[in-house]
């Protein structure tokens, strides 16, 4: 990713090979003196660039890219630039490696999630005085978006262009993003069509690819990067985003599920008595004890449906449910779907309890919590567990603290540290 905004320049179409290549070498120098810019005065930063190659990109690059190894240049732009301004775009880089923004888009809309990425980035590069911002194009930076996430930005703004329309869209600015796959979209071996120029410097003929193998271990050396690069520069000169995503990585967890099951099971109580089997899962007819609730597990499960859900996250979040089935004997679960609105009531037990394969996910709109809550409240639905899956951004309100006993089962790799103003929150962490 890269920064982004309205051309403020052109490159020069007449400039010869030998030009580009002089300019070529000047620019990587001057790439060289920025990162030890960053190093003096920004450690984080002057570390994470150091483990990142210099790469020449002009023939399919208009600004500049990271991929997590390698730092991606379009020679003419960097040479409009001065070092500070160099400095803020190599930052910018780096940080969206760092918050894993193309991993986290998603099904997201790609143009409307980079805008928010990079209000974001640049946010936080501007507040902490990192670099100088480029005048070479608009940079997305609102204030307004201070200590969101990128998916929050993300509905914000997404809602708002569903009002306004493309205009709105151009109206924040001209894209110049270059989006590396990160998920990897080769079967093969990478292919970064690399060579070099009369001077040395090395050149990416072509846009990389990774397969999905190379894209999961680029990821697990921009973590190992991030731990080596915070350590590095020392308390006090790491972003305090970073440093939260740090203390999350290095932090041991309890499992989500364990959560889950705990939450569940403290709104029953039970005891071990002879009752008849259930028909699921048991394969005698001896009379075996079991569990026995005095209070049949009564939850209430929303599945987040908005357009930020992409189709695994909702598989997921329906094999989760399927999960909780599995752990009980007695069960009254009901389910729906919602985004702005709910869709899709639907009554779950030990009877009908396989059906749940054939139910129907809908929704696909915005993204309102407190639609379920409202819905509850218009039906008389009292349940003693509300369990929502989401991702975890509502556009408004969290929903109502005071009306039920509430778990936040929230699907991501992204933000662990986010956390709803009530109840319990877990996070489902993708392998």
């Amino acid at each position: 990713m890269s920064v982004a905004g309205k051309k403020n320049w052109q490159p020069d179409p007449n400039i010869t090979p030998e030009q580009l290549d002089e300019m070529r070498l000047e620019v990587t120098e001057r790439i060289i003196v920025a990162r030890v810019g960053l190093l003096l005065r920004h450690p984080f930063f002057g570390n994470m660039a150091t483990r990142l190659r210099i790469m020449a990109a002009d023939d399919w690059l208009p600004t500049a890219a990271v991929d997590g190894r390698n730092l991606y240049f379009n020679t003419q732009f960097f040479n409009a630039m001065s070092n500070k301004e160099i400095e803020f775009v190599i930052a910018h880089e780096i940080l969206h490696c760092v918050f894993d923004h193309l991993g986290r888009r998603g099904d997201r809309d790609p143009l409307i999630y980079n805008i928010a990425a990079d209000y974001i980035v640049n946010n936080l590069l501007i507040r902490d005085r990192i670099g100088e911002r480029p005048k070479l194009v608009d940079c997305y930076a609102d204030t307004k978006y201070e200590g969101w996430q990128s998916e929050a930005v993300y509905d914000d703004i997404y809602e708002i262009a569903k009002q306004n329309g493309q205009d709105f869209l151009d109206q924040l600015g001209e894209m110049l993003d270059e989006h590396l796959d990160a998920e990897g979209d080769s079967d093969g071996e990478s292919d970064a069509g690399e060579t070099t120029d009369a001077n040395g410097n090395k050149v990416s003929k072509s846009k990389p690819k990774y397969s999905k193998e190379e894209a999961k271990q680029i990821k697990d050396e921009i973590k190992e990067g991030m731990l080596q690069a915070a350590q590095a520069a020392g308390a006090g000169n790491t972003p305090g985003e970073v440093q939260r995503m740090i203390k999350e990585l290095t932090e041991p967890k309890m499992n989500w599920r364990e959560i889950i099951q705990q939450q569940i099971q403290s709104t029953v109580k039970n005891d071990f008595t002879f009752m008849k089997p259930s028909r699921k899962g048991w394969h005698t007819s001896a009379i075996l004890p079991g569990q026995n609730f005095d209070e049949q597990i009564d939850c209430v499960v929303g599945i987040d449906m908005s357009g930020s859900i992409g189709n695994q996250q909702a598989a997921d979040f329906l094999g989760e449910i399927q999960g909780i089935m599995d752990q009980f004997r007695d069960y009254n679960i009901k389910v729906w779907c919602f985004d702005t609105k709910v869709y899709n009531e639907h009554d779950f037990s030990a009877d009908n309890g396989e059906r749940l394969e054939e139910y129907e996910l809908m929704g696909g709109g915005g993204t309102d919590f407190d639609a379920n809550w409202s819905y509850m409240k218009n039906q008389g639905i009292e349940p003693k567990k509300f369990i929502m899956f989401t991702d975890g951004y509502p556009f408004g309100s969290w929903g109502d603290a005071d009306y039920c006993d509430t778990l936040f089962v929230i699907h991501s790799n992204h933000d662990k540290n986010l956390e709803a103003p009530f109840g319990v929150t877990t996070h489902y962490e993708l392998a």
